[in-house]
């Protein structure tokens, strides 16, 4: 372990509190140091700088443009309107946009150090937390976006807010840096004292961040496979029997280094619905126990399971809860990723309608004015909201006589029906990347639409324009828009230079291999229709491009480790001299 390293910096942090406190008071601070930076994402924020302007500012020897991402967690992506809201009049003090994440979750980018505090007390004081939004903790759960009122779906969002209870991280620093100490009814139970070391994460916390997802088959909103934890509900008569659990998902990775790769989760087990929570506390605590300490890249439970093997793993758990059965896990089919767009009733009688936000930004400028509309129905109908995995927003708990309504809002501010859209685009997504994202190596968010426009041209050429094809686009090898199990995915490897892999899954369940080294992000439509030809020509009917490729090209098989890196081993990283190749997930 390195001198002033992550593990470090939490073990004298003082219950993740650092320093943070004190820079918040001192009006000449811009910004956090290094140490606090760590601990900061443990608050759910983590300090950017506008890397538009960083060449400018370096070469006018001025500091960078500091600014924070404050990012929301709330389990299953559950909104009410009054705190959409209040996100909606706090983003007017960050970058005037809401940014709904993969992880049904919102951010908020561009925020000034002297905003943050204020910021995160007031998302708080609308019942949603920061706490454990970022960080080396379990992050916001998963859960099923449709609203379907049936108990397999309350089960399912009772479990995602349970586990999210059960894993914040304990210390009364975050109130006291936030909220002065004031109490809050949802973080009742996370204010020990000084003294006493948390009861989940001990003085150490996780090695790396844990992320936990539910879904109910045949939809597989949430990508359980690319989970660190995923649930899949069993259900026998009227009654969520139990859940089969997979584990050891994820999908961060260095281009060029082979001990780094994606995984998909392996089954552990199936276990009964009332041993649900203490089996996922074991998962947790042996990940706590056992994870990698010493490199960072290798530190997320993946490598674990990859490295003692799924027998240990299991066998571990069990020794964790004595007299629990954990069982096989049951048989579970998939059909898709994708979210269910438009209107659909509930099951109770109302509606919600689910409406597509490209890349998930809510915003008022260049087209559809997001914002406005949301606002207007939270204000006008006070209906709650559901965020997707795939970063759409589902407006929920619709009557009848407020359809109307709802439609002429959506109409009003130009909102896009997806009726007229391609099967691809509606499921397709790309991570935010610059300029905000420190990491990002290339463009994803802001050059995606572009990208998929020349896609659309080629898909309706060939008459493909309803069959979904699952495309996603990240800036970096860290695979935040999961790149790695889709149809077709791009991963950032310098400005306008992208990494393409092919033969994922519309279903979530298979990674794909690497196709091509290096595309040019102009050339990224020429790329793909040769696929999409081959397929045109060659489907069998009704053979979905998943299933296509399975079976011409790899079979229905992931690739083996050294068949996903194939290429990546080369020198081409050297030759290129791209020194940020080496960026950590």
């Amino acid at each position: 372990m390195s001198k002033g390293s992550p593990e470090e910096i939490k073990i004298a942090s003082h219950g993740l509190r650092g320093t943070i406190a004190q820079t918040l008071a001192d009006p000449a601070l811009t910004h956090v140091d290094d140490s606090d930076n760590v601990v900061l994402k443990h608050h759910g924020s983590y300090q950017q700088d506008d890397r538009d302007l960083r060449a400018q500012l370096n070469k006018e020897k001025k500091e960078k443009a500091w600014s924070f991402m404050v990012r929301s967690k709330m389990p299953g992506g559950r909104v009410t309107a009054a705190q959409w809201l209040i996100h909606d009049d706090i983003c007017t003090k960050a970058a005037g946009t809401l940014r709904l994440t993969t992880r049904q979750g919102i951010q908020l980018h561009g925020v000034l150090k002297g905003e943050l505090k204020n910021l995160i007390a007031s998302v708080n004081r609308s019942g949603l937390t920061t706490m454990g939004a970022c960080g080396d903790v379990v992050r916001n759960v998963m859960g099923p976006a449709s609203p379907i009122k049936n108990f397999v779906h309350a089960d399912t969002q009772n479990l995602a807010e349970e586990i999210s209870r059960r894993t914040l991280w304990r210390s009364s620093g975050y109130a006291e840096i936030w909220l002065d100490g004031e109490k809050i009814e949802l973080l009742s139970e996370c204010n020990l004292p000084d003294d006493v070391e948390d009861p989940l994460y001990g003085k150490v916390w996780l090695p790396r961040k844990f992320k936990m997802g539910i879904a109910i088959a045949p939809q597989n909103d949430v990508d359980i496979f690319s989970q660190d934890v995923g649930f899949v509900p069993h259900v026998v008569g009227n009654t969520v029997e139990g859940y089969s659990i997979f584990i050891g998902g994820g999908f961060g990775m260095s281009h060029g280094q082979l001990s780094t790769r994606p995984f998909l989760a392996q089954p552990l087990g199936y276990v009964k619905r009332a041993n649900v929570v203490d089996v996922t506390l074991a998962i947790v605590t042996t990940q706590r126990d056992h994870g990698n300490r010493e490199e960072r890249k290798l530190a997320r439970m993946k490598y674990l399971v990859e490295t003692k093997g799924i027998e240990w793993f299991r066998t571990e758990v069990q020794s964790r809860v004595p007299g629990v059965e954990i069982a096989p896990v049951k048989e579970i089919k998939f059909d898709t990723v994708e979210d269910n767009l438009g209107w659909h009733e509930q099951g109770d009688g109302n509606w919600f309608c689910a409406v597509y936000v490209a890349q998930g930004r809510i915003k008022d400028v260049d087209g559809p004015r997001y914002r406005s509309a949301f606002r207007e129905i939270a204000q006008s109908l006070k209906l709650p909201f559901v965020i997707t995995p795939n970063t759409n927003l589902i407006i929920a708990d619709i009557a009848p006589d407020q359809r109307a309504a709802v439609t002429t809002i959506l109409a009003k501010h130009n909102i896009p029906l997806p009726d007229g859209m391609t099967a691809t685009r509606k499921v397709a997504h790309a991570c935010v990347a610059l300029p905000t994202c420190g990491l990002s190596l290339s463009e994803s968010e802001r050059v995606f639409g572009g990208v998929l426009d020349g896609i659309d041209t080629i898909l309706r050429e060939l008459k493909l324009e309803d069959e979904p094809i699952l495309i996603r686009m990240t800036g970096c090898p860290n695979g935040c828009a999961r790149p790695y199990n889709a149809d077709i995915g791009f991963v950032g490897r310098a400005p306008g230079k992208y990494a393409m892999f092919v033969g994922g899954s519309i279903r979530g369940d298979r990674l794909a291999g690497l196709e091509k080294k290096v595309v040019l992000l102009a050339d990224i439509p020429n790329e793909v229709r040769p696929l999409l030809e081959a397929y045109a020509v060659n489907r069998t009917p009704n053979e979905r491009f998943t299933d296509f490729w399975g079976r011409t090209r790899v079979n229905g098989a992931a690739p083996t480790p050294e068949q996903f890196h194939i290429e990546f081993t080369e020198r081409a990283a050297k030759k290129a001299g791209e020194k940020e190749l080496s960026v950590v997930e």
